[in-house]
């Protein structure tokens, strides 16, 4: 479109500042969610969360789409960006009083970074006659989620379980958007999709060592110094925070990016958003999950762990590695065997160490992480290994390539 240069559909291209700038806003909305979860640690607590943070990744979601159009480094772009941040500022603020006062404020911010989202896809789709097809399928996609966004800021401004029911409905039309979306054409730059997905996992993860940043200054206002065994608890949950991140970014992240790339079209489309926009829901909600689990046990790491705080931290673990799972197996068809026996040692540990103090489950945690990811190594590296035999040519995720 005039005004605003577009590059080929072909042709990929790095994230721009502006996109880390408006994920930084979303440190806001992820930190409010694991107070939610810390104050809330109940079932119907984590479902209230878990339906906010659909709509919150409904929110990123979108807007990553929609700047995979355009390059972010355009001034256009960037005011677009910029004016979505804005928005999503109070919206992060609103998060812990959605179901209450702030339900307009955060319906309303939400409904208008999607909607900014669709129109900067638009505008980067373009009606020409190339892009016929991909404008075409924007419209299909479009359609019902404009109509989301009404329901979704209808539901701000009623009470009780009418808003609840009001967003779930939100989330329902946007899930129903994207099966029907599956069926179009997409501009899809995989280098930008990794990228980006990979920015938004180490914003979650960053919720984790704000949880050892909390704990740390809870001892020192209540104590001279970190006693030990808040320093050990400290230490652990930096490993936890590690091992997370080295379980993402060491083979898959590269490799699906991997996968992406040697795909063209509709099979492009279909992996993207079945890998990322699919997949990444568990894993960022795993950590966030997980986050609000090792606050409370560093708050109180010489004290066994409550129930709700153990089931929190296998849910966690489980959504994180589980999300990542399916994600591997959608790419290579190989199954990631140390990482789900990696959940189930651990879930078994939260049965068996439930009178155990928080500090010592949290070195447990970390250790049997670290042996799953060690046995997963020397598998894939070994030259009769079964998964280094059947995929190492075609994703390169031998020699530490993916």
């Amino acid at each position: 479109m005039r005004g605003l240069a577009v590059p080929p559909p072909t042709e990929d291209f790095t994230a721009d500042p502006v996109e880390l700038f408006f994920d930084l806003a979303f440190v806001f909305a992820f930190s409010q969610l694991v107070w939610h979860l810390v104050h809330h640690p109940t079932w119907e607590g984590a479902l209230d969360a878990g339906l906010l943070f659909l709509i919150l990744w409904f929110a990123w979601s979108t807007f990553t789409w929609g700047a995979n159009a355009v390059q972010g480094n355009a001034r256009e772009v960037r005011a677009v960006f910029l004016i979505a941040t804005a928005a999503s500022v109070p919206m992060g603020a609103s998060v812990t009083t959605a179901f209450g006062s702030g339900g307009g404020t955060f319906a309303v911010c939400a409904g208008v970074i999607v909607l900014m989202a669709i129109g900067l896809q638009a505008w980067g789709v373009g009606t020409s006659e190339e892009t016929k097809s991909e404008f075409q399928s924007l419209v299909r996609y479009a359609s019902p989620n404009i109509a989301a966004i009404g329901v979704l800021v209808a539901g701000g401004f009623v009470d009780g379980g009418t808003r609840k029911l009001l967003w779930l409905v939100f989330v329902l039309i946007s899930l129903a958007g994207m099966v029907v979306a599956r069926y179009g054409d997409w501009i899809v730059r995989p280098g930008h999709f990794a990228e980006r997905h990979g920015l938004i996992v180490i914003i979650a993860l960053g919720e984790i060592v704000v949880a050892i940043g909390i704990s740390v200054v809870t001892s020192l206002s209540e104590a001279d110094g970190l006693p030990t065994q808040t320093l050990i608890a400290l230490s652990a949950a930096g490993a936890l925070a590690g091992l997370l991140w080295w379980g993402y970014f060491d083979r898959v992240q590269p490799a699906l990016e991997h996968r992406a790339e040697g795909l063209e079209g509709r099979p492009r489309a279909h992996f993207v958003a079945d890998v990322y926009t699919g997949m990444h829901v568990f894993i960022i909600a795993g950590i966030i999950t997980l986050a609000a689990a090792a606050e409370e046990i560093l708050l109180h790491p010489k004290d066994p762990v409550h129930t709700e705080f153990l089931v929190m931290f296998v849910a966690g673990v489980a959504l994180f590695f589980g999300g990542i799972t399916v994600a591997v197996i959608r790419a290579y068809r190989v199954v990631a065997k140390e990482r789900l026996a990696a959940v189930a040692m651990i879930a078994l540990l939260a049965y068996v160490g439930r009178s155990w103090d928080g500090v010592v489950l949290l070195i447990a945690v970390d250790v049997v992480l670290l042996l799953a990811i060690v046995a997963e190594h020397f598998r894939i590296e070994s030259p009769n290994g079964a998964v280094a035999s059947a995929v190492a040519e075609a994703s390169n995720i031998s020699g530490g390539q993916s």
